[in-house]
C-alpha cells in the first residue's frame, strides 16, 4: 500500500523506476527497524555486567556495589538471540550498532532496576523460560515503548518508524514469545515476498480496470476528490477479489477495513466497507469471483 501511494502522490522524479525495488527497500526498512529493536532489548539487559564493573571499580565501593545482581545478563532468550548468526551479520552489514546510545540503554536499565517486577525477576533463583522472557517483553512493553525519549531516538534513525510501530511491538513480542530460531535478513517468507509482489503488480496492471467498477458506486462523488489512499485500498480489495485465489473474500474485506481505518480518513473504515462489500455482491451476481490467478486472467 505505502509503495502504491507513493507511486501515486510522490512526484515520479522521486519514485524508483522499479516499483519492486521500491517496495523492496521498505521491506529492509522494517527488516532494520525490527533488527535495531531486538539489539536495544538485548543491549539493556547486558548493561547490567557492565553496570556491576563499574561499581565494583569505584574507589570505596561499598557492599551493595560489590554485590550487584547480573542474572538478567545470562538470560537464556537473550543468548539465544546473541548467538543467532542472521543477528549477527544484521548487525555487522547495518552497521546498526551506530545508533547504539549508552545513556539511553542506562537510562533504561536504571529504571529497571527498581522496578518491582525486575526485584522479583533477580531473587528468583533459577531460571524458567516464562520468566526469562517476560523480562525481555517487560523492558520493550513497559520501558522503551512508554519512554519519549525512546520513541525520539528511534524516529531520529528509522523514517518508518510511524508507519511501522504497531506491526513492530507485534513482531518483537511475538518473537521473545516463540524464540524459534529466525532469520534476521529475511524476516520476510518466500511466499509472504511473492504475494507481495504480485499483488504490487496486479494493482497497477488492473488500475484501469479497477477503477471503471468502482466509479459508478461512488454515488456523485468524483472520483478525484475520493481520498487517494482510499482509492488505492479499494483496488487492492478488487484485486483480491478477482485474482488471487486463496484468499477468502471475507478476509480481503475485513483487512482493507482495518487498514483504511488504521492509515486514512476517520470516515475511511466505512467508506471502504460500504464500497468493498457492494463490489463484492455485485461481482459475485455476475460470477466474476472465482478465486482465478492472475496470470490466467483475461480480464
Amino acid at each position: 500500500m505505502q509503495t502504491l501511494y507513493d507511486l501515486d502522490s510522490i512526484n515520479r522524479d522521486t519514485v524508483s523506476d522499479n516499483p519492486q525495488k521500491n517496495l523492496q527497500t521498505k521491506i529492509f526498512q522494517s527488516r532494520d527497524l525490527f533488527g535495531y529493536l531486538i539489539y536495544f532489548i538485548t543491549e539493556v539487559a547486558k548493561y547490567a555486567e557492565k553496570d556491576a564493573l563499574q561499581k565494583a571499580n569505584k574507589h570505596l565501593p561499598t557492599s551493595q556495589d560489590l554485590n550487584i545482581n547480573t542474572k538478567i545478563s545470562g538470560n537464556q532468550i537473550l543468548w539465544k538471540i546473541l548467538e543467532n548468526k542472521t543477528f549477527r551479520q544484521l548487525l555487522s552489514e547495518t552497521k546498526l550498532t551506530r545508533f547504539s546510545n549508552e545513556e539511553l540503554i542506562k537510562k533504561t536499565y536504571n529504571k529497571l532496576k527498581i522496578t518491582p517486577e525486575y526485584k522479583d525477576y533477580i531473587e528468583e533463583a533459577s531460571r524458567d523460560k516464562k520468566s526469562e522472557k517476560k523480562i525481555l517483553e517487560f523492558i520493550f512493553s513497559n520501558l522503551m515503548l512508554a519512554d519519549e525519549d525512546f520513541f525520539q531516538e528511534v524516529e531520529e534513525h528509522f523514517i518508518n518508524w510511524d508507519d511501522d510501530a504497531e506491526m513492530m511491538q507485534t513482531m518483537v513480542l511475538n518473537y521473545l514469545n516463540k524464540t524459534t530460531d529466525i532469520s534476521f535478513l529475511d524476516i520476510l517468507s518466500k511466499e509472504k515476498w511473492d504475494f507481495a509482489k504480485d499483488l504490487l503488480r496486479t494493482v497497477q496492471d488492473k488500475a484501469s480496470y479497477t477503477l471503471e467498477l468502482i466509479k459508478p458506486k461512488l454515488n456523485n462523488w468524483d472520483a478525484d476528490r475520493i481520498a487517494a489512499l482510499d482509492l488505492i485500498i479499494l483496488q487492492m480489495g478488487i484485486c483480491e477479489f478477482l485474482f488471487f485465489e486463496t484468499i477468502p473474500t471475507k478476509v480481503t474485506i475485513n483487512e482493507y477495513i482495518d487498514i483504511a481505518k488504521e492509515y486514512s480518513t476517520p470516515q475511511s473504515g466505512q467508506f471502504v466497507n460500504g464500497l468493498l462489500d457492494n463490489l463484492h455482491k455485485e461481482l459475485t451476481n455476475e460470477n466474476k469471483i472465482s478465486k482465478i490467478a492472475f496470470k490466467n486472467s483475461t480480464i
